[in-house]
């Protein structure tokens, strides 16, 4: 089965390598006894479904959870089922690919408008007058 990320990029689960593990935390002997935390592995780097200008963006991500394989771990472990822990590590992953598809508007640089210019000069000034007569105060004393 294959799963759609973006119109562009589709993926194979069988790239998809999901562990059950026991989860931490509350829940009483139900987290002794059931695996329901989710480990979910995608290996960006050798999967054919990605292209390379993304490959490349999620690569050179300075995320905790890309290995120096170029494999992303998701760990979930928010819900005491396996169901929701699975379908929520699946929606943190295909969150990350599609954030790394989208394009940064390039800034445009401006400059400050005269206006602007003056109110900054004004307060300048009327700061620099301030501290004068402070200065002046002090020598009178």
């Amino acid at each position: 089965m294959k799963v759609k990320i973006t119109n562009s990029i589709v993926i194979d689960e069988n790239e998809l390598i999901e562990r059950f593990v026991r989860s931490s935390g509350s829940g009483g002997q139900n987290v002794n006894k059931v695996a329901t935390a989710v480990q979910l592995r995608f290996d960006v780097k050798n999967s054919p479904s990605i292209p390379d200008y993304i490959r490349n963006k999620i690569l050179n991500l300075s995320d905790s959870r890309l290995t120096k394989e170029g494999t992303i771990i998701i760990f979930a472990d928010r819900h005491r089922t396996q169901e929701l822990n699975r379908r929520d590590a699946r929606e943190r992953l295909f969150g990350l690919l599609r954030a790394a598809t989208k394009i940064q508007k390039r800034r445009v640089k401006t400059k400050p408008t005269l206006t602007s210019k003056k109110k900054r000069l004004d307060k300048k000034a009327k700061r620099s007058n301030l501290k004068k007569l402070r200065t002046d105060k002090i020598q009178i004393d």
